[in-house]
């Protein structure tokens, strides 16, 4: 004869159970991969020869990322910025307080609209707000006139 389940394991396993379900999001069950640890890897300088080069597809003309300011690109979840002059930046849109993408970039920063974190256009380090660190940087490759993610 069996012995009656417990309350306690009862609530035991669902928490469990729960705990688990949380860890994953539906359909990704593979890792997501770090930032690099290098302080520039978010920075791409424009190189020589024309067009994107048959890789990636185009994200944006360098033509289009205004000096001193940037462009975010909401459904790739980036945000490219141009510090100065032919200096390409990347970094993650999802801002680092609570998951919100960023919606504009002014004032030399890229400024999110739920809880008011800015960050920096130069290095995406948190300029004000409830931020707790800075965007991640993305890897991006400029040729020509063309940016992709790399």
């Amino acid at each position: 004869m069996s012995s009656p389940t417990s309350r306690r394991t009862v609530l035991a396993t669902g928490a469990a159970l729960a705990a688990l379900a949380g860890c994953t999001k539906y359909g990704d069950e593979s890792p997501q991969p770090e930032a690099p640890p290098t302080s520039d890897a978010g920075s791409a300088k424009p190189s020589g020869g024309g067009g994107g080069g048959g890789g990636a597809p185009e994200l944006a003309k360098t033509s289009a990322i205004p000096v001193g300011g940037g462009k975010i690109f909401a459904d790739k979840k980036v945000v490219v910025t141009q510090p100065e002059a032919g200096d390409f930046k990347a970094f993650s849109a999802v801002c680092t307080h609570q998951g919100c993408t960023v919606s504009s970039v002014s004032g030399g920063t890229i400024n999110c609209p739920c809880h008011g974190s800015k960050y920096r256009i130069a290095d995406a380090s948190v300029a004000g707000g409830p931020a707790p660190r800075p965007l991640a940087p993305q890897a991006i490759k400029v040729t020509g006139d063309s940016i992709t993610l790399a």
